[in-house]
């Protein structure tokens, strides 16, 4: 089986996800414009035409930017759950409101979309209504949690589940604590339903991967002003090797890259 996955976009700029087979695929989150979107896709032979959908984490701008362009000039089902959708619709970057293009999601109740089966599941954040997904086709799985201020255990039922995970690394404490943010944005990503720091993702990855089967992991949302790709793979590489894993090995870790499209990966 060759899973395609493509991040187009991973930042408080605009997040945006592909992952697909040869035949067909999806979207998760549209928080780049359609026409960068339409771009970046045929840039790595992946035509629109081919994408059965879009999957909405939560209704923060980044995330949703060109939703209601793709759902509903584009024919695109939006796949959200309701609480999110009337964010969404309220929100005024999102220029284009969602009308008729929506499928409500529940979390924890699975959907098919694209030939995969992805189940929805409550995730920590201070949007509407947030999820991350679980991602599965036949013995091939894939998680997602792209913005949540800590691991919850619903949050670490469903992803160490996976065998390719996406998570965010946001920031490092030190950098944000001393950085520009004013009190107020601090507190907000410092909270429980904020942002996900260096060293917790690190240590939550470094502790659970005795007991999962993770080959891949992303680390994503990587913040431009409170942290580096360099520093966030550090972290993360340094908490696997001090726990005896052998990164490279047993296990590759990714960033990806705020403005700019990942490398198409083949995930077996």
């Amino acid at each position: 089986m060759r899973i395609r996955f493509l991040s187009l976009s991973s930042g408080s700029s605009g997040n945006c996800y592909y992952l697909g087979t040869e035949e067909e695929g999806m979207l998760i989150d549209a928080g780049i414009s359609a026409r960068r979107i339409k771009k970046c896709l045929a840039e790595n032979g992946i035509d629109l035409a081919t994408i059965k959908g879009v999957c909405i984490t939560h209704d923060h701008a980044d995330h949703i930017k060109a939703a209601g362009y793709l759902g509903e000039r584009m024919g695109k089902p939006i796949y959200v759950t309701k609480t999110a959708l009337e964010g969404m619709n309220r929100n005024w970057r999102m220029s284009e409101k969602i009308y008729t293009a929506h499928r409500f999601i529940f979390k924890e109740i699975s959907f098919n979309l694209a030939g995969f089966e992805i189940t929805p599941f409550e995730v920590p954040h201070d949007g509407h209504d947030n999820v991350g997904f679980l991602i599965k086709k036949e013995n091939w799985c894939m998680a997602f949690a792209t913005d949540l201020g800590r691991i919850t255990p619903t949050v670490k039922r469903f992803i160490t589940q996976a065998k390719y995970l996406v998570i965010e690394s946001n920031y490092d404490a030190e950098m944000l604590r001393n950085g520009k943010y004013n009190y107020f944005l601090k507190r907000r990503i410092l909270g429980e339903n904020g942002h996900l720091c260096n060293n917790v993702t690190a240590n939550f990855l470094a502790e659970a991967f005795e007991n999962c089967c993770f080959k891949k992991i992303f680390l994503c949302h990587i913040s431009n002003e409170n942290n580096t790709p360099e520093l966030a793979l550090k972290t993360t590489t340094d908490a696997l090797i001090n726990n005896g894993i052998k990164v490279g090995e047993e296990i590759d870790i990714h960033t990806l890259k705020r403005d700019k499209a990942s490398d198409l990966f083949i995930l077996d």
